[in-house]
This record gives C-alpha cells, sequence and structure tokens, in this order.
C-alpha cells in the first residue's frame, strides 16, 4: 500500500504562487508516473500535470501550460507543483495520484492511477 499526502493549498490572490507537496510512504515510488489532478464541485477530476519515473519526462495540461511546474525528489519520495500566475479558476481541490502501471507514460485519464491523497484546497480570489 501506498499513502500521499498533499500539503502546501491556501486561499491567494490572482496572479500569486503556490507550491503544493505530495508525500509518499508505504511502498517506494520511485519506479512510477506520478501526477497532480484537480477537481470543482459538480465536475470530473482533470488531469493537470505529471512525471515520469525518474522525472526525465513531463506533461501538463494546456490550462496550466507555462504557469505550473511539476517535480519529483525520489529520494525523499515526494512530488511538488509549482504554481505561478495563479488564476480564479485554477480554485479547486488538488490530489496527487500515483500510477503503478506507468513508468515512462504520462496517463491523463484518473482511473489509470490507482492511489490518491485526500486532496488540498487551493482557492485563488480575484
Amino acid at each position: 500500500q501506498v499513502q500521499l499526502v498533499e500539503s502546501g493549498g491556501g486561499l491567494v490572490q490572482a496572479g500569486d504562487s503556490l507550491r503544493l507537496s505530495c508525500a509518499a510512504s508505504g511502498r517506494p515510488v520511485h519506479s512510477y508516473t506520478m501526477g497532480w489532478f484537480r477537481q470543482t464541485p459538480g465536475k470530473e477530476r482533470e488531469f493537470v500535470a505529471g512525471i515520469t519515473w525518474n522525472g526525465g519526462r513531463t506533461n501538463s495540461a494546456d490550462a496550466v501550460k507555462g504557469r505550473f511546474t511539476i517535480s519529483r525528489d525520489n529520494a525523499k519520495s515526494m512530488v511538488y507543483l509549482e504554481m505561478n500566475s495563479l488564476k480564479p479558476e485554477d480554485t479547486a481541490v488538488y490530489y496527487c495520484a500515483l500510477s503503478w502501471k506507468w513508468q515512462v507514460a504520462i496517463p491523463i485519464i484518473a482511473n489509470e492511477y490507482e492511489y490518491w491523497g485526500q486532496g488540498t484546497q487551493v482557492t485563488v480570489s480575484s
């Protein structure tokens, strides 16, 4: 089993930055793709960014390209999401996720990820 715990969310103003962290524990996660998703009430969970097992490749949604950066530190079992130039439409609960099935691909569909954190709220005011 793997436990994922997100932190770093909060209330910020448009244009501000936040850094989300995801701490993994339990089984080693350094060999697997990890990602960040977000969800707002009444909507499906949507892909934000993903990173391959060694950080060699990343992918991000068009809505956040150029503003959000995903990274990982396998020695610390941590994944990060650096969010800059935040907009009110970025307001959501952000989830960290791990995929056992993928190492060099970055799925953008939520059901390709088997483990999820509890989420951290990000609220961006205008």
